[in-house]
């Protein structure tokens, strides 16, 4: 005899995080990575990111005093996490810098890593870093590490070291960084041949998502698609929409209010914004936070893959530009690694090894399949 599911018109969908609890934490939180758990408690990350104390009214100076900070901070976490992997052997990858100009005429550097004494052209990525478009420097130890670990898998990488809005020496404001972005994917192409690259995707984690999937709409905008072949969007940062009321977090992307706090904190990234775009004249220009594109502007664009995280406050954004893609006929992929903080894939690299090596592997084989 089948016994009938019982359902209570009157009951709750399941919720979990914050809005299960508002009280979780990070080390609270049974759906946390067990290695990601460890090392945020060694590191005294695993409870509550705490709001900022200041918001958007203290002023541009005390905002961006305040985001400098942030980018201090955030450059010594990297510096300090180990990342290597018990008897791993260095992979032998070649290294060196190149050098183009941007529309304001400003230097912009490249980094080139690829697989060393390999002579036959290889699927080409265009890295770029995650920090909001705001801060964290190109050449850091994660993601020098994550450009040699994408070379070593059989890919010539190149880093574009694009303004970011706060530097120690001013600020530079939407849209200086695409601008360099779209000034490095320029240079990569009319040098294909020299690099020795059969495909070119752009990937990029965080704010470097929000630049990957904005230079491609960029690109459409003005007929150069032909440089692109793909495009790999890791828990994109692309709403800017973290001081939003609570209201229309929860109405809109509730993993704001379901995941704020576990490892970053929305009313921070709030301050990356307004240094980012200062009078909020781009609060839904497309280039500048891709979530408020069209169908329109969309379509037509060339393969995506669009992965987010589940403990993320990002992760709902990351979900509704992947249904955009969708419903515009884009060929797009798009995933949620369980149990896993905004980036940890590639920022965590010794305490999610079985996820990190699954994103190289991935990214690999996506820009492998564009030259077939």
């Amino acid at each position: 005899m089948t016994q009938a599911l019982s359902h209570d018109p009157a009951g709750e969908a399941r919720r979990e995080g914050r809005l299960a609890d508002p009280a979780v934490e990070l080390r609270t939180d049974p759906r946390l990575h067990p290695g990601l758990r460890a090392v945020f408690a060694t590191y005294g990350l695993d409870g509550h990111a705490a709001p900022p104390p200041l918001d958007r009214g203290a002023g541009p100076e005390a905002v961006a005093e305040f985001v400098g900070a942030c980018h201090t901070a955030f450059e010594s976490l990297y510096a300090a996490m180990p990342a290597e992997w018990p008897g791993e052997v260095p992979a032998d990858v070649t290294y060196r810098t190149e050098t183009t100009r941007g529309a304001d005429g400003n230097e912009i550097a490249l980094h080139i890593f690829r697989p060393a004494g390999v002579s036959r052209p290889l699927p080409g990525v265009i890295y770029l870093h995650g920090g909001g478009m705001t801060i964290l420097d190109t050449a850091n130890k994660v993601h020098q590490q994550w450009c040699r670990d994408l070379a070593a898998a059989g890919l010539t990488v190149v880093a574009v070291d694009f303004r970011n809005a706060w530097s120690p020496g001013g600020l530079n404001p939407f849209p200086a960084g695409l601008d360099d972005c779209a000034a490095g994917i320029d240079w990569v192409h009319a040098h294909r041949g020299e690099l020795g690259i059969s495909a070119v995707v752009l990937q990029g984690e965080s704010g470097g998502a929000n630049l990957v999937l904005a230079s491609a709409l960029k690109a459409k905008r003005e007929g150069r698609l032909d440089r692109i072949d793909g495009v790999y969007a890791m828990v994109p940062y692309v709403s800017g929409g973290y001081g939003w009321e609570t209201k229309r977090m929860l109405a809109e992307l509730p993993s704001m209010v379901e995941n704020d706090g576990h490892y970053l904190n929305v009313q921070m990234m709030d301050l990356l914004v307004a240094v980012y775009d200062p009078t909020d004249q781009n609060a839904e220009n497309p280039l500048a936070w891709p979530y408020f594109a069209t169908e329109d502007d969309v379509a037509g664009l060339p393969p995506h893959v669009v992965t987010m995280n589940e403990l993320d406050p990002l992760r709902d954004e990351g979900i509704a530009y992947y249904r955009l893609l969708q419903r515009a006929g884009v060929p797009v992929v798009g995933r949620v690694n369980l149990g896993l903080t905004h980036a940890a894939e590639m920022s965590f690299r010794q305490a999610v090894p079985e996820a990190y090596r699954a994103a190289v592997r991935d990214i690999g084989g996506f820009a492998a399949s564009l030259t077939a």
